[in-house]
C-alpha cells in the first residue's frame, strides 16, 4: 500500500507555513515533508506534527545560500566546516519532530574524483552523527 506524504514546502501555498501542517492533516495525510525547517523554532514545529496527528517523513539538511543558486554543499571542497555545522543544526529537529530520514544535499560541482571524495567524506560525517539518533541520510 503506498504511503503518500504531504510536501509543504509546494502545497497549500496560500497558507503560512506552519498552518499547512493543519491543512495536510484535514486533507488526509498522515505525514510530512518540506525542504528546510529552519526557519522556524524546532519545538513550534514538533507542536504542530503533535497536534495534527502526523509523522515527519523527510527534510532537507541545510542547502548553503539557497537564495543565490546554492543547492547543497556537501561535495564542495573547502566548505567540509560549514557542512559539519549544518548537521549540527539539523539535529535539534531530528529529535524534536522524530524524523527517521534526511537528505543530504551534494551541491552543484563537476562530477570528478575531488568532489566525490569530499561529499564521500561529508555523507559519513552525517551518517555516523545523525545515525545515532536513528536517522538514515
Amino acid at each position: 500500500m503506498p504511503r503518500f506524504a504531504a510536501n509543504l514546502t509546494m502545497m497549500y501555498p496560500e497558507l503560512p507555513f506552519l498552518d499547512r501542517f493543519e491543512a495536510a492533516a484535514k486533507a488526509g495525510f498522515k505525514a510530512v515533508e518540506y525542504l528546510f525547517p529552519y526557519e522556524w523554532p524546532a519545538a513550534e514545529i514538533a507542536a504542530r506534527l503533535k497536534a495534527n496527528g502526523l509523522t515527519q517523513a523527510l527534510f532537507n539538511l541545510p542547502p548553503g545560500d539557497f537564495s543565490a543558486g546554492e543547492r547543497g554543499i556537501a561535495a564542495i571542497a573547502g566548505r567540509e566546516e560549514e557542512f559539519r555545522a549544518s548537521v549540527a543544526r539539523a539535529e535539534p529537529y531530528v529529535a524534536a519532530t522524530g524524523v527517521k530520514r534526511v537528505h543530504v544535499m551534494a551541491g552543484l560541482v563537476p562530477r570528478d574524483p575531488a568532489s566525490v571524495a569530499v561529499y564521500r567524506g561529508n555523507v559519513i560525517h552525517a551518517a555516523e552523527r545523525l545515525g545515532r539518533l536513528g536517522v538514515q541520510v
